[in-house]
């Protein structure tokens, strides 16, 4: 492409293109540049001919970019294709060209002849008047209709009234639609931003990458508990995959060889590997966009309600101006009060609330998945934690081995973990992990396995002898391996409050591995923050032992704790809760939580737990730090204010509006406009940040300059 530069200066480039642009040339010769590593910042001009680059002050950054200017033409700017939906967000040069044309538009027929001026604002009614009677049509009395009669009005006092009336509304609607889908842009990229990875056979050996190092066509194995990375084709196993992320269906459905599968889904039984057929980039947007149709479906009972109020107050607008009609005997004063409605303010302002609330969330290390959810935090009085994973490092590690019965420790610990290997809690990773540091290699020496939720592994050796590895209560109880009493009070002295975990062949006892999964640094100082921010009882469920249980309880600050459950007793734990009347929140990271987390008010699933909770919860934390879960508190309580100080103020200064139509001391077209600016106001508002960032400012993504 040929093109003059303007202006030079060390890191900085203007050019004159050889004609304008149009909105896609546009940005696809933004995003092109910006792809370029040492590119700050890449401005379009379209309807100037013009682009401004911002990059790294040195001669070969200089000569790039002249460069690559030169290669670049309108027929690949034309084939350009962005990287993800959420590119095409609407950009302020858009929202300017379109007020620009607009006002034009408007200013240009004040200048023409009464009757050609009449029909062509007449024409540009008609849209208008079409909405009206669709609404009508569906016996709906709505924002539409109160339009319709306002225009209508208008032409009743002149051609120019009604032109004034429509260009206010279009403005009203240019401004409101900009704000919507820039706020959808904004969380959706804050989403975007979320790290995601997946497990791969490469070179014979497994390996855990990040998505965007994924290729078409590579083989991703998925097991018990994990989240469907990708969109792809089974090319081995079977598995149960909940679906209910996309599909709504509650049940699990079979998926094996020759099955799609699709992102964001999870495996809640069995073991598959799936090709990959689609670009794991697209497969999480869709993910995404499934994710914020879910928003749309969990609105708040205070949303709920506030939006079918809003629909309520129509049919009293029209009253109203039906009243000051008869008794004023006034065209202006009755088109004034249908300038003003308080559906706009009330529907946008609100969704606008959350979607910065859920934009911001992400940006804080948690998703929400509505604004219900939201409000029931807010509202949350009792707040119950799982422990391992939980309120512990989610990382625990091997603390000790100790051997019975002829096995080495090598022996022992090489069988668990070959036993481990196909599950991702964290004590199953520690025990893998332990393996690899020490090298020892862990061929299969068994045949399938079966995991008994909350209790342990179940499988059987080359030879036929059954092996089993999980709690005391599993080994020594319900798979009755016998251990004399001096034995086992040995072995609970041993662990010193950490967790051990038994491993038994053939019904006698081979070894026991100690667990240390140590408290969470931030763990106390977080539970004297979820007190202060107004949680009246915190409590800790767990199937460890009393004595572990008693000494993380301790260390943390937790008002009670409760040992030795099983997932059922989790599960009448928090029924008994909600019966005392409490309002309770649960946090857990498990496939052994998931009754738990469905039954509570209000459900959080931590970043390193099992697809399988965090479909069951109703907020994912996607950061390991706990103090996500005071950000969650803070921030729920700062939107459930703010929602009603939306209300409040929609209310108030509407009614305002409508007092001082009815008194004549505002016209239909300045009650348009002060009603339109304090929407956009009242919108912009909502979506101001809530909570301070750590480094007092308020993050960004890199974008390009116009957007």
């Amino acid at each position: 492409m040929r093109c003059v530069i303007k202006h030079s200066l060390p890191g900085r480039l203007r050019l004159q293109l050889p004609r304008n642009l149009t909105d896609h040339e546009a940005l696809a010769l933004e995003e092109t540049f910006l792809e370029m590593t040492f590119v700050r910042k890449a401005t379009a001009y379209p309807h100037a001919a013009g682009f401004a680059v911002e990059f790294e002050p040195t001669k070969s950054s200089h000569n790039a970019v002249v460069g690559r200017m030169a290669k670049i033409t309108f027929a690949e700017l034309n084939a350009w294709r962005p990287n993800d939906a959420f590119a095409l967000a609407p950009r302020s040069r858009e929202l300017y060209a379109k007020l620009a044309n607009l006002t034009a538009w408007f200013v240009l027929r004040l200048f023409m002849p009464k009757p050609l001026k009449t029909v062509l604002w007449f024409w540009r009614a008609l849209p208008f008047w079409k909405a009206s009677l669709e609404s009508l049509r569906h016996r709906r009395l709505d924002v539409a209709v109160l339009d319709g009669a306002a225009i209508a009005m208008g032409f009743t006092q002149g051609a120019n009234n009604a032109g004034e009336t429509m260009f206010l509304l279009h403005v009203g609607e240019i401004l409101e639609d900009y704000t919507r889908k820039r706020s959808e842009s904004s969380f959706a990229q804050s989403l975007l931003g979320i790290p995601t990875t997946a497990r791969v056979n490469r070179n014979d050996a497994e390996v855990e990458v990040d998505l965007s190092d994924l290729q078409i066509g590579e083989h991703v194995i998925v097991r018990t508990g994990d989240a469907m990375p990708v969109d792809g084709t089974v090319v081995s196993g079977e598995a149960m995959v909940n679906q209910s992320s996309l599909t709504g269906e509650p049940l699990p459905v079979m998926r094996q060889t020759g099955d799609s599968v699709y992102a964001g889904t999870a495996v809640e039984e069995g073991e598959i590997c799936v090709r990959v057929t689609s670009d794991p980039a697209q497969s999480k947007i869709n993910s995404i966009l499934a994710m914020m149709q879910d928003t749309n479906a969990a609105k708040s009972a205070e949303q709920k309600r506030i939006e079918n109020m809003a629909d309520k107050l129509v049919p009293w607008n029209f009253a109203l101006a039906g009243a000051v009609a008869l008794a004023t005997r006034s065209l202006s004063k009755t088109a004034a009060c249908l300038m003003v409605d308080y559906s706009c303010a009330l529907k946008m302002s609100g969704a606008i609330a959350v979607m910065a609330a859920q934009r911001e969330g992400a940006r804080r290390g948690f998703l929400v998945k509505g604004s219900r959810y939201f409000d029931a935090i807010a509202k949350a009085d009792t707040l119950v934690f799982d422990k391992t994973g939980t309120l512990t490092a989610a990382t625990p590690a091997v603390y000790h081995v100790e051997p019975y019965n002829g096995f080495s420790r090598k022996e022992v610990l090489r069988l668990a973990a070959c036993l481990e290997e196909h599950f991702p809690h964290p004590v199953a990773r520690a025990v893998v992990n332990a393996a690899l540091e020490e090298h020892l290699e862990h061929r299969k020496l068994h045949s399938d396995v079966e995991y008994v939720v909350a209790h342990g592994i179940v499988s059987s050796l080359e030879n036929g002898k059954r092996v089993v590895i999980g709690s005391q209560h599993f080994v020594l109880e319900d798979e009755a391996v016998q251990i004399d009493a001096q034995q086992l009070e040995h072995i609970h002295g041993l662990a010193l409050g950490t967790s051990p975990l038994f491993l038994a062949v053939d019904h006698q006892l081979r070894g026991v591995i100690y667990i240390d999964d140590p408290l969470k640094k931030e763990a106390h100082s977080v539970i004297e923050n979820l007190h202060a921010e107004g949680f009246r009882r915190v409590i800790m469920l767990t199937g460890d032992a009393d004595r572990t249980a008693r000494r993380i309880a301790e260390e943390a600050g937790i008002d009670e704790y409760h040992a030795d459950l099983l997932p059922e007793d989790k599960h009448r734990f928090v029924r008994k809760l909600q019966a005392e009347g409490c309002k309770v929140c649960m946090v857990g990271d498990g496939v052994n939580d998931s009754p738990a987390l469905a039954t509570a008010d209000v459900s959080i699933a931590m970043s390193a737990g099992s697809a399988v909770a965090r479909e069951a919860a109703d907020i994912a934390l996607t950061s390991d730090d706990l103090y996500s879960i005071v950000y969650l508190r803070r921030l729920s309580r700062t939107l459930d204010r703010r929602m009603k100080y939306g209300y409040r103020f929609a209310i108030g200064f509407n009614s305002l509006l409508l007092a001082l139509s009815i008194a004549g001391v505002l016209t239909p077209q300045q009650s348009a406009l002060f009603h339109n600016a304090s929407t956009i106001a009242l919108s912009a508002a909502s979506a101001y940040p809530y909570l301070p960032a750590p480094n007092g400012t308020t993050g960004r993504f890199r974008t390009s300059a116009s957007r």
